[in-house]
């Protein structure tokens, strides 16, 4: 779980500054993503591993919201992902 950056945002231009701010919280949301839903597994009270999956699932629409605002700012990330995609494209074909 992130607590500190792993990176010195001042130490940044202005530019990247926005860039990375987003991609830490994509880091984040993963994080907690896969931290609630280690927790429903081991839940044993039903509420409580529905409550554990609902919070995830809302996670993962704050990973869509921080990815969808990082395309806006750097298109080289909408390239890389477009060919990550392709990619696993292929490799379903072969």
């Amino acid at each position: 779980m992130l607590s500190k950056f792993p990176i010195d945002i001042d130490k940044l231009s202005e530019e990247d500054t926005d860039k990375e701010i987003l991609r830490l919280g994509v880091i984040a949301e993963l994080d907690a993503i896969n931290f609630y839903e280690q927790l429903a597994a081991k839940a044993k009270n039903p509420l409580v591993k529905k409550v554990m999956l609902e919070v995830a699932k809302e996670e993962k629409e704050h990973v869509g919201e921080f990815q969808s605002l990082l395309f806006e700012l750097d298109p080289e990330q909408v390239e890389e992902y477009e060919e990550g995609k392709k990619e696993v494209e292929e490799m379903k074909s072969k």
